[in-house]
């Protein structure tokens, strides 16, 4: 072997085209946190004239936090309704398509489900204003004649249709694709034996489920739904189309006058310029960091969760479901 081709290394011979691809991988990787530091620098030295910025600059508010504070408030908001709306629906399909539906049926079940995230924010925008606000309607007057008795639900309802619930449900649209997509693929790598186990012991399919997959996926389902909300948290074109563009923030979602992220407040010679919108930028990025945090030490312990699992014994059950369940498309 040539001393081109090969590198030895603590004794291993290291191939040339091994050394090419870690090298190259390792200046990707390198370059993505550069430029992660260039977007927060970026921000950083953008965005500190706005914090002595006259107070003026701020109406209708009357500092930086009391301008910021509700976009901050309106993308938690957007992101908390999405994701109760996503999460459970997230889950029972990608049940349904590892545990449940015949290869046949989970296959182009599992296509369409993540074509869904190839459809631009745009036309989901344009989908949710267009479409949906009035579907909305009936649905909004409905929540507010029943269960107006909850602050949630409080409030004159809307006439447009174009509330909080709404760029929430759209949203949920969004993050059901890769939250499913995760749970899906965590579900399908449980352990074989785990399962079979559980069956042999007269577990119904529910318990199996129940004691042998959610404790094995825990942590993976958890990752997913992270990645869904930092989805949700960014998401700003989609809302932008469906809510209106004004000041103005309750904890009502079927209010229609809500604002959503710094974009919507105009260009730069609107109440606030581009230091302040660059500053409410990097309150937002920061914030969803904080949000991303519980993600990043969950995957590794996936195995060692079902492993870990209490035993509990297992009523016999009258009849056996049948053990022919499907992994849906690798």
């Amino acid at each position: 072997m040539s001393d081109t081709a090969t590198e030895v290394r603590a004794g291993t011979p290291v191939r040339l085209g091994d050394r090419i691809f870690s090298r190259t991988a390792w200046a990707a990787a390198m370059l993505i946190m550069v430029a992660l530091a260039g977007v927060a620098v970026f921000l950083l030295i953008e965005g500190l004239p706005g914090l002595s910025a006259p107070a003026d600059i701020y109406r209708p508010a009357d500092s930086f936090w009391s301008y910021v504070g509700p976009l901050v408030f309106g993308t938690i908001l957007a992101a908390v309704v999405a994701l109760v709306i996503a999460v459970p629906f997230s889950i029972g399909v990608a049940l349904f398509i590892s545990h449940y539906a015949p290869p046949r049926l989970a296959a182009p079940i599992a296509y369409v489900i993540d074509l869904l995230a190839a459809i631009p924010s745009v036309v989901y925008g344009l989908w949710g204003g267009l479409a949906l606000a009035g579907a909305m309607r009936p649905v909004i007057d409905w929540l507010y004649d029943n269960l107006g008795f909850i602050p949630f639900f409080a409030g004159p309802p809307s006439v447009t249709g174009r509330t909080m619930l709404t760029a929430g449900m759209v949203l949920a649209i969004m993050v059901i694709p890769i939250t499913t997509a995760i749970s899906r693929e965590v579900f399908a790598q449980t352990p074989r034996l785990h399962e079979e186990a559980a069956m042999a012991l007269g577990a119904t399919r529910w318990e199996v489920i129940r004691l042998a997959v959610f404790p094995y996926a825990r942590s993976g389902v958890v990752s997913g739904v992270m990645l869904g909300l930092g989805r949700a948290l960014g998401e700003t074109m989609a809302v932008a189309m469906v809510l209106s563009a004004t000041p103005i923030v309750t904890l009502q979602p079927r209010h229609h006058r809500l604002q959503h992220r710094g974009e919507l407040q105009g260009g730069d010679t609107g109440p606030a310029g581009p230091a302040d919108r660059h500053r409410s930028g990097a309150v937002l990025r920061d914030l969803r960091r904080q949000l991303h945090r519980p993600a990043d030490r969950g995957p590794q312990r996936a195995e060692g969760a079902a492993m870990n699992h209490p035993t509990k014994s297992f009523a016999p059950s009258a009849a056996l479901p049948p053990l022919t369940t499907s992994r849906g498309p690798r």
